[in-house]
């Protein structure tokens, strides 16, 4: 089963997917910066990693202000009708406006006052980079083409991409529908990579979403099936403590790849992008046992 995107006032039969679940969540925007970053620095805490992942809060608190300054207003009926089946805002395709770029000098903007020097110097040089020049970074990264961005200045870049992205996800007047096809390990939104897997509480508990990388949709994926090749009969889990933690990594022998799953049952407040990014040395492990890893994290992109 596939997710098609459709107009609110087409899905008239009140259909989800046989079991009634909803096929697509779109992310509340008004909270979720300001709690990956408090969540980023409570991990941060008891972390080897610390900090960095204090450095990824500090981008997270610059997105939420920014979010707030700069709110995007735009019109996506026709792309909406036009998609007939492809993602509506598809990441390679769709033709971004100057209003990104905008998003990008805010940030960097609202980071400076309190960066280290590194930081500042990053953040200087992507502050004078050319118009052009971002926009070609921009379409490398959303390509998946990273080893052309410099990996100091991509997080930034994404950032901005990511915060125009969910602010159009947020104003699409659609809903999500299950029906038959492949590609189901995309965003059927945006059509990116995933982050990681969730596995929900409330209403909708025990369910599997897939987190994406660029626009923050869930979209439903079912549990015990690999979210890459849809595979069921070589899934393995990995956990770097216990059989109860809050993050593990689901492996396929069939296709070789793994994509963690975050459960927020064993914690509620865990985040899939914060959660995954704190568990770098299970990434560690599944490199030993070679297999690859299918989303990315938008703090952590690959450098080739």
């Amino acid at each position: 089963m596939s997710i098609q995107i459709v107009p609110q006032d087409e899905l008239s039969d009140g259909r989800k997917t046989a079991e009634n679940i909803p096929p697509l969540l779109f992310s509340n925007l008004k909270t979720l910066y300001q709690r990956r970053a408090d969540r980023l620095r409570k991990l941060a805490e008891d972390s080897p990693l610390g900090g960095y992942l204090d450095f990824a809060a500090s981008i997270c608190d610059a997105q939420q202000q920014v979010l707030e300054v700069f709110p995007l207003n735009i019109d996506l009926s026709e792309e909406l009708q036009q998609a007939a089946g492809k993602p509506p805002l598809d990441c390679e395709l769709f033709p971004r406006t100057p209003h990104w770029l905008k998003l990008l000098d805010a940030l960097i903007a609202a980071l400076k006052p309190d960066a280290s020097e590194p930081v500042l110097g990053v953040l200087g040089r992507l502050e004078h980079s050319p118009g052009l020049q971002r926009e070609m970074m921009a379409t490398q990264l959303l390509n998946q083409d990273f080893k052309h961005v410099p990996a100091d200045e991509a997080p930034f870049i994404w950032a901005a991409l990511s915060l125009y992205w969910a602010q159009m996800a947020a104003q699409l007047r659609a809903v999500g529908r299950a029906d038959y096809g492949e590609n189901r390990q995309f965003c059927p939104v945006c059509g990116s990579m995933p982050v990681s897997g969730v596995i929900t509480m409330g209403t909708i508990s025990g369910l599997r979403y897939l987190h994406c990388s660029l626009c923050e949709t869930e979209w439903h994926v079912v549990r015990a099936k690999c979210s890459n090749c849809e595979e069921m009969q070589n899934i393995n889990y990995w956990s770097l403590d216990s059989e109860r933690a809050t993050v593990k990594a689901e492996t396929c022998d069939d296709c070789g790849s793994y994509l963690k799953i975050i459960y927020q049952e064993q914690d509620p407040q865990a985040d899939a992008v914060a959660d995954d990014l704190a568990t770098l040395p299970l990434d560690q492990l599944m490199e030993k046992k070679d297999f690859s890893r299918s989303g990315i994290n938008p703090f952590l992109l690959p450098a080739q």
